[in-house]
């Protein structure tokens, strides 16, 4: 019994003391035939602590790996030596530091200006770069391959030479393999997608030079559409004859429902106004691309506007779209007007369409007597239009527009009591927002519009404010024969869903009729949702006049909500 007792106490210390040496934690550290500075150790990143010797020995692999990378290629690993039961030292012989190397190179394989983006030092027949350079270098090398259509080029340095004691050359060897286009585009998930966008909206050709790298932007084109979504990468299969293209595509649902509702006090009435629109979208419902949009607004004050706009992209498959447009805007019992618009659209690449289209007016004097100083006139008006457009995208399910410019000019003439006038109008747009990193941002934009012309009657003026223009001031409350307004937001994303912003808007308009020229400023908050209905908005901007005092009851509150069905 007690040779039992005595076995069981020995197994036990034993194992104890087998399990604590293991569980101890171990440390590397190296050394050199000469001194190693704190700069060299600090980059070589070799970790605190280690679990067991043999992460020791793996570690040593790593370490003479980078010491190559950086240059000592003529390092050697010697040996490990144990200084303590915990402490370990990694004995190299590190020889010759070079700092740069000099690789020739076929001007066949790469333009001078290609290889700019790794050199500043290039010749006809090589260039240089940093030695710890030569990976990422080769690897930017390969990819310009890639996108001339060599998708399985290899890149290698052979030959290898001392030049002098820092300076090393090597011979650039390319195998360009087989270039390859694009023979096959299919569209797996969402099988009725409209082919036209593949072709011309997001630039997808059969024949093209198969690019990866284009592919990916390609796809983040479509999946910023809004009819429909990426569900993974593009993927290629390559066949001994042939290329295949993959997309992977899901319909979404993108009719928008969008209301705006605002109130303010009217001071002359001693009454609460209200104003606001509806703005009803219907896209791609027949798998086309269409979109048909009806937009209603009313801002309490007897102004009335109507608009409808039908759209049909890409006709017969073609980079050519047609749309047409009616508008009517009656203005409590002084005028109505009719604005109607057809224009045929021509897709350059994915950001930019240029446009030319034919635009009328037609407006009634509703007044039964002339009120002075407000021109109102019965008159019917044609322009000729053309115009050009460039918008790019980015992946913010909030804010997907990163820029936008549009302008439109037209040349017509107006008659009124069968008197012809000619006219020129000039409509101008342009919006950036500045990313500062993923929760704050700048939003600026400008709109500018003129109507050049001997006279002008109030009724042929162009009307803005309100929401979509200059905040604080009632929907499309002043007229102007020239403005241009300019709406800034400070914006902070607390996450995918919900962000605040500032509101600072200024303007200047010009009122021919009125022989008027003021500035307009423009005040406030905003806050915006995402939420299952839809995305919700508040604004709160206090708008003022040139010299005019602040005045709380100039303060708009717009509340809308947009919703997808």
């Amino acid at each position: 019994m007690k040779q039992a007792t005595t076995l069981f106490l020995l197994l036990n210390i034993y194992t104890c003391f087998f399990f604590g040496i293991n569980a101890q934690e171990l440390t590397l550290s190296v050394k050199a035939e000469k001194p190693i500075s704190q700069n060299l150790i600090d980059s070589l990143q070799i970790p605190k602590t280690f679990q067991n010797y043999s992460e020791i020995e793996k570690e040593t692999d790593t370490i003479s790996l980078k010491l190559q990378r950086m240059g000592f290629i003529e390092s050697e690993f010697l040996q490990i030596n144990k200084e303590n039961d915990s402490s370990y030292v990694a004995a190299f012989n590190l020889g010759r530091k070079y700092n740069q190397i000099k690789i020739y190179y076929s001007e066949e394989n790469f333009t001078r200006k290609e290889l700019q983006r790794i050199s500043n030092n290039i010749t006809n027949s090589y260039f240089t770069v940093k030695f710890e350079a030569i990976t990422s270098s080769l690897n930017k090398l390969t990819a310009i391959r890639n996108q001339k259509g060599n998708a399985f080029a290899l890149l290698r340095l052979t030959e290898f030479q001392i030049e002098d004691n820092n300076l090393l050359s090597a011979s650039l060897f390319v195998d360009n393999k087989e270039i390859r286009t694009v023979d096959s585009i299919i569209v797996k998930g969402y099988e009725k997608f409209p082919p036209s966008y593949l072709k011309h909206y997001a630039g997808i050709k059969k024949g093209k030079v198969f690019n990866k790298a284009k592919l990916l932007k390609q796809n983040d084109n479509l999946n910023n559409l809004g009819f429909a979504s990426s569900t993974k990468p593009p993927e290629a299969l390559f066949r001994k004859d042939s290329t295949t293209v993959y997309f992977y595509l899901e319909k979404q649902n993108n009719n928008l429902f969008d209301g705006i509702l605002g109130f303010a006090t009217d001071e002359k009435k001693q009454k609460l106004n209200f104003n606001g629109f509806l703005n009803l979208e219907l896209n791609n419902n027949l798998n086309y691309g269409e979109q048909l949009l009806i937009n209603y607004k009313a801002d309490g004050e007897e102004q009335v506007s109507f608009r409808t706009k039908l759209t049909l992209p890409y006709l017969f498959q073609s980079p050519f779209g047609l749309s047409g447009e009616l508008k009517i805007f009656k203005r409590d019992s002084t005028f109505i007007t009719s604005e109607q618009q057809v224009r045929t659209t021509y897709q350059i690449n994915p950001q930019s369409a240029t446009y030319i289209g034919y635009k009328s007016y037609d407006s009634s004097n509703l007044l039964d007597e002339a009120i002075a100083g407000n021109p109102i006139e019965d008159f019917k008006s044609n322009f000729f239009i053309a115009g050009a457009s460039y918008i790019t995208t980015q992946n913010k399910k909030l804010f997907p527009i990163k820029s936008r410019f549009t302008l439109e000019g037209g040349i017509g003439n107006r008659k009124k009591n069968n008197i012809n006038e000619d006219q020129i109008g000039i409509e101008a747009l342009i919006s950036n927002i500045f990313n500062l990193n993923f929760k704050n941002s700048i939003f600026i934009q400008n709109a500018t519009n003129i109507l050049i012309s001997d006279s002008y009657l109030t009724n042929e003026l162009f009307r803005f404010g309100g929401i979509n223009s200059i905040r604080g001031f009632n929907e499309n409350s002043i007229d102007a024969s020239f403005f241009s307004i300019i709406n800034t937001e400070y914006r902070y994303q607390f996450n995918e869903e919900v962000f605040v912003h500032s509101i600072i808007d200024v303007g200047y308009f010009e009122n021919q009729t009125l022989a008027l020229k003021q500035n307009l400023y423009s005040f406030g908050f905003g806050l915006g949702i995402n939420t299952n209905t839809g995305l919700f908005r508040l604004n709160v901007a206090n708008g003022n006049t040139e010299n005019q005092d602040f005045n709380f009851s100039n303060t708009k509150i717009h509340i809308s909500v947009s919703s997808k069905f």
